[in-house]
């Protein structure tokens, strides 16, 4: 394979759980549904009191500690897998399960599930709630003692997202998100996701934290500055995580990207693997930037995928981002 100095998250059995998969050898796992939210945030007002729009609004990402059985050390956003109680009846504002659903392509509890994980999983992982006591209010601080007892219990599926929200009289607000993408992880992949991406702002008095168990750092970056340190081989990415990046660039502002996730397609991204004379071509539909070409004397990522900058390898088996 050519060698490369990007940040491509590139596992090094990869070429061998191809060809075992060409072979007939390999039975695709299942994809488990998950949901990933870009949390944005815009600079802060000038001195007049103006939003900067130059640079667009910045990222909450994460770094995978590098023991992660999955993608450690690589930068990803909050998320995680479809809890089969996020099915459970919950208070629900914003576009109904049935709008979701059509926006989606699934049915009408699917779609609730996955914004269920979507809300959850931000909750859990940043300690940022979308969500309010009514159809027009959002929590204003998540950080007290009280509230990480219940997060604990979250994570720990001691405690279910319906059951928190009703404990504490609050309304789900989907409203505040917006799905921009759908990413299925290769048939080659032992862990497998279905995973919806979705955009949402920080609502304003809350801030975000390192929640989660599977990061060892979190930073606020913007898209554009994230994606150089990606190309400059600095920042450790997965193909949808740098994709979104890419295609937040063109916004100014946490709600200018939020008003162009109805128009975004949701057409499920699913990578293609094909061997040609013996050399396996692995794409990405509509994404040629991820393409590679791995020969059949390729002995692992040898196209000079780092480490990350504090020399860890990549993020968490929970986080599909």
């Amino acid at each position: 394979m050519s060698s490369t100095t990007n940040g491509q998250w590139y596992p090094p059995e990869w070429p061998d759980r191809i060809r075992a998969l060409a072979n007939g050898e390999l039975t695709p796992a299942t994809p488990r549904r998950a949901a990933t939210v870009l949390l944005l945030r815009n600079a802060p007002p000038g001195p007049s009191g103006e939003t900067p729009t130059s640079g667009g609004p910045a990222v909450h990402m994460l770094r995978r500690r590098a023991s992660m059985a999955f993608a450690g050390g690589a930068y990803a956003y909050p998320g995680g897998s479809v809890d089969p109680r996020d099915e459970a009846p919950v208070a629900w504002a914003g576009p109904s399960r049935t709008q979701w659903a059509v926006r989606m392509g699934v049915d009408p509890a699917t779609a609730q599930a996955i914004v269920c994980a979507a809300v959850r999983e931000t909750f859990e992982e940043a300690g940022v709630l979308l969500a309010g006591a009514s159809a027009g209010t959002v929590v204003a601080d998540t950080t007290g003692e009280d509230w990480e007892v219940d997060r604990a219990a979250l994570v720990g599926h001691e405690l279910s997202f319906a059951e928190f929200l009703g404990r504490r009289g609050l309304v789900l607000r989907s409203d505040l998100l917006g799905a921009w993408a759908r990413w299925i992880t290769p048939e080659f992949e032992p862990r497998r996701y279905d995973t919806w991406f979705f955009v949402a702002a920080l609502p304003e008095g809350q801030r975000t934290r390192n929640a989660s168990t599977e990061a060892d750092r979190t930073v606020w970056i913007r898209p554009a500055e994230a994606a150089a340190g990606y190309d400059r081989g600095e920042l450790l990415m997965m193909p949808p995580t740098i994709s979104m990046l890419r295609a937040l660039q063109p916004y100014g502002t946490a709600a200018e990207a939020l008003a162009a996730a109805p128009a975004q397609d949701l057409t499920p991204v699913l990578a293609r693997a094909k061997i040609v004379d013996d050399e396996i071509v692995l794409s990405w539909p509509g994404h040629d930037e991820f393409t590679k070409h791995i020969a059949p004397d390729d002995d692992g990522p040898g196209d000079g995928a780092p480490d990350g900058p504090s020399g860890a390898p990549s993020p968490s088996g929970g986080n599909p981002a």
